[in-house]
């Protein structure tokens, strides 16, 4: 199921989310939103959606965007009541705006950033980004988001996205207690450690996103079709620190599933 009423998500996806590290939502906000932020991304760029002679890049990185449109888009009262199901209520930032946007084109060449990779969360004021942070706890970031603001299809480079593969990083986590470990640590492997994971498409219609676990392992890939791939994977921010005197949110529960903890 990947449809949510007024209610929110139901409980088979709130389970879905604990075991598999993400949750689609189909028409979390409007095609007019999407088709209002495509335009603004268009014109940030300098291309037009007319002219595929002129994308000479596989990818075009444009960052954080706060004009009414995404703002709008990431603040639906859908994904602010998924926020407070998956987070809990009260622990969570609204988000100001949308951002970054890897905006992928049809083309031949390798976009170069196409490697399995966890987002860390902080410690980012460390120059060399391999220094960057994440802890079990995930402090610094409450999800994971896709916002996907174009069609994707199968061959519209659709993130892929390594199902359970969150439970896996709690664990690797785990033993760097509270001041986490490094990109460069988690990534020493090459995520084998997750190689036998089964691998989801974020696939979907403009307005559909994909709410993750800060840990769920994921990449790029390639586009292969003929219309370029707009979307949006900014974090939800927590409100404060982690408080143990909270009852655990499904994002707390998939870690103390994953390592027997009793915080």
């Amino acid at each position: 199921m990947s449809k949510t009423d007024n209610v929110g998500l139901t409980t088979c996806q709130v389970q879905t989310f604990i075991d598999d590290g993400f949750v689609k939502i189909e028409t979390a906000f409007s095609t007019d939103l999407a088709k209002q932020c495509r335009e603004q991304l268009w014109a940030d760029m300098g291309l037009l959606a007319d002219q595929p002679e002129t994308w000479n890049e596989p990818v075009v990185r444009l960052g954080f965007k706060t004009s009414p449109p995404f703002v709008e888009a990431a603040n639906t009262p859908l994904l602010h009541r998924a926020y407070d199901q998956l987070v809990g209520a009260g622990r969570w930032q609204s988000p100001r705006g949308l951002g970054t946007f890897p905006v992928r084109f049809p083309s031949p060449a390798s976009p170069g950033d196409d490697g399995w990779h966890v987002d860390v969360s902080f410690g980012t004021d460390a120059a060399d980004f391999m220094e960057w942070r994440a802890n079990v706890k995930s402090r610094g970031r409450a999800l994971l988001m896709l916002f996907l603001l174009s069609d994707v299809g199968p061959d519209d480079a659709p993130t892929r996205i390594r199902k359970g593969s969150h439970v896996t990083i709690a664990r690797e986590l785990l033993p760097y207690g509270e001041s986490g470990a490094t990109l460069r640590q988690l990534s020493a492997s090459g995520y084998d450690s997750t190689q036998d994971c089964d691998v989801a498409l974020a696939t979907g219609a403009a307005g559909t996103v994909y709410l993750c676990h800060p840990f769920l392992v994921h990449a790029a890939q390639a586009h292969r079709g003929v219309r370029p791939r707009f979307m949006a994977q900014p974090p939800l921010l927590p409100e404060g620190e982690f408080d143990p005197t909270l009852p655990p949110s499904p994002v707390q529960t998939a870690i103390r599933k994953a390592c027997g903890l009793t915080f």
